[in-house]
């Protein structure tokens, strides 16, 4: 008895209090929720539509209820990625443009600068590893390439919907170069999504088996230094300065102090 009660203050004392800062708030985190539920849905049914004479993409058909309900699936959530799209989008100008806030996705020379930095540390090369801001370079690659894949999938989703519009406008052949552009990007979103997203949130060994920062908004102290090492010390000097006991400012001395007669 009295041995578990040593053990049990030994535990105490050495106990460590994980400590946690906020990344994403509760907005952030619904649109990524909202983000990956379509993504899905997207990819599921488009790739079915794609690959609609192998056996997985028929079966598939199938299960959704035949060809007509598969595409109606897709394009009901084809809307609600071009709205997610425009939401975002609103926000940003609101964000960047009235709140003032950082820009904080933005490529930059350091960026490039952090590439071969963080080669020369993968080889041994250097003793140091990489110093990020809120995001490094791979985040902002990801994020950039949504952008830009995104708009290109919004456009020719929409060429695709409404054929006959677009021709009326257009020659016949933006049909058939946005159905190919639709279902090469569609096909190139859902390889980088499963090689390069799905290991950094699920299979890298720091993190495995999830990283829950985008669902709980949450993240460590200790990852915090250890990913985002700059970001973690200007919030740091922000916590420290909050701390701070606010300066009385001194009444002015001499015959200024005076009341006035």
């Amino acid at each position: 008895m009295e041995e578990t009660q040593q053990l049990e203050k030994v535990i105490s004392r050495n106990k460590i209090e994980i400590k946690y800062f906020i990344r994403f708030n509760v907005r952030q985190r619904i649109e990524h929720l909202v983000l990956t539920v379509t993504f899905i849905a997207l990819a599921v049914t488009g790739l079915a539509e794609k690959f609609y004479t192998s056996t997985w993409g028929d079966w598939l058909i199938i299960k959704f209820g035949g060809i007509a309900m598969t595409r109606l699936i897709h394009r009901s959530f084809g809307v609600l990625f071009v709205l997610t799209i425009v939401y975002h989008f609103a926000y940003l100008i609101y964000d960047l443009g009235i709140l003032k806030n950082p820009a904080t996705m933005m490529p930059s020379m350091k960026d490039i600068k952090n590439i071969f930095e963080s080669l020369r540390y993968t080889f041994g090369l250097a003793d140091t590893h990489v110093q990020y801001g809120r995001y490094d370079y791979r985040q902002k690659f990801e994020y950039w390439g949504i952008v830009f894949g995104g708009l290109i999938m919004a456009f020719t989703g929409l060429i695709l919907m409404y054929p006959i519009l677009f021709t009326t406008f257009f020659p016949g052949e933006f049909v058939a170069a946005a159905r190919t552009a639709h279902g090469n990007e569609a096909l190139l979103a859902v390889l980088t999504i499963i090689i390069w997203h799905l290991y950094d949130t699920i299979l890298k060994p720091d993190i495995f088996p999830l990283d829950k920062t985008i669902f709980s908004g949450k993240i460590s102290q200790k990852r915090l230094e250890e990913e985002h090492a700059i970001e973690y010390h200007q919030l740091k000097k922000k916590e420290e300065a909050a701390k701070r006991p606010m300066l009385v400012q001194e009444p002015p001395q001499g015959d200024s102090a005076l009341p006035e007669k």
